[in-house]
């Protein structure tokens, strides 16, 4: 498994008491597959995220992320490894309003060491994949919602990254223009072999995921498979 959430117990302070945020769950992604998690505000779906990006560190149970069992590794482990290993896509893009499209790709991979040079090949590479390549010298100010969440998109992929997390990507655009953004999520899960979580309000468009699981006060509960395609995740029964 590429991503394995194994009986994850996450609570926060309430008060005199604890808040469960998430209750022994458990989620295994094969890489090349995608798994939609879905359920009202306050279910757990961003603490699901934030665990599974090691940015949250739960009271019990254990993230594994490409082979790498993360509750043995120190917050300098956990930043290299998010760095190296884990893409995230936020709800909202919070692309910087000075640079270009290729050059928010660049400067997310500036800390890797690489030559510049290669940095650019690499950026210029996913604003292609993801269809904007005539768009690499453009602001954000001279891009539509959709070709912003796109950049935001190719960003998080520009480490290569092993796991991809995506929040709500669709929450701010129309109807077509999300399901063009999910649509090319499952292309490029497929094709960068990426273990893809992603959290959503949009039950519109699961069709196209590989499975998908719901999220009820803390637990999750999983939904039946797609019909065809790869592998799917499994989502063990909460």
């Amino acid at each position: 498994m590429t991503l394995l959430v194994d009986d994850v117990t996450l609570t926060y302070p309430d008060g005199d008491g604890r808040l469960t945020a998430l209750d022994a769950v458990s989620l295994e992604v094969p890489a090349g597959s995608l798994t939609a998690i879905v359920g009202p505000s306050g279910s757990g779906k961003s603490s699901l995220l934030a665990v599974a990006a090691t940015l949250v560190t739960p009271d019990s149970g254990r993230v594994v992320v490409a082979g790498r069992d993360t509750s043995l590794l120190g917050p300098a482990e956990k930043s290299a490894l998010r760095r190296e290993r884990i893409g995230i896509v936020f709800q909202q893009p919070n692309l910087l309003a000075s640079l270009t499209a290729a050059e928010q790709l660049q400067v997310m991979a500036h800390v890797s060491g690489r030559p510049s040079r290669q940095l650019r090949r690499r950026a210029l590479e996913l604003l292609d994949a993801v269809g904007l390549a005539d768009k690499a010298g453009k602001r954000p100010h001279e891009l539509s919602g959709g070709q912003r969440q796109r950049v935001n998109i190719a960003r998080a992929l520009m480490n290569e990254p092993a796991v991809l997390l995506v929040d709500e990507p669709t929450s701010a655009l129309d109807h077509e223009r999300g399901a063009a953004v999910l649509d090319l999520l499952v292309t490029l899960t497929r094709e960068r072999a990426t273990a893809t979580v992603l959290v959503t309000h949009d039950r519109a468009h699961l069709d196209r995921m590989d499975r998908t699981a719901t999220m009820a006060d803390g637990r999750l509960t999983a939904g039946a498979p797609a019909a065809a395609g790869p592998p799917s995740a499994s989502v063990p029964a909460a």
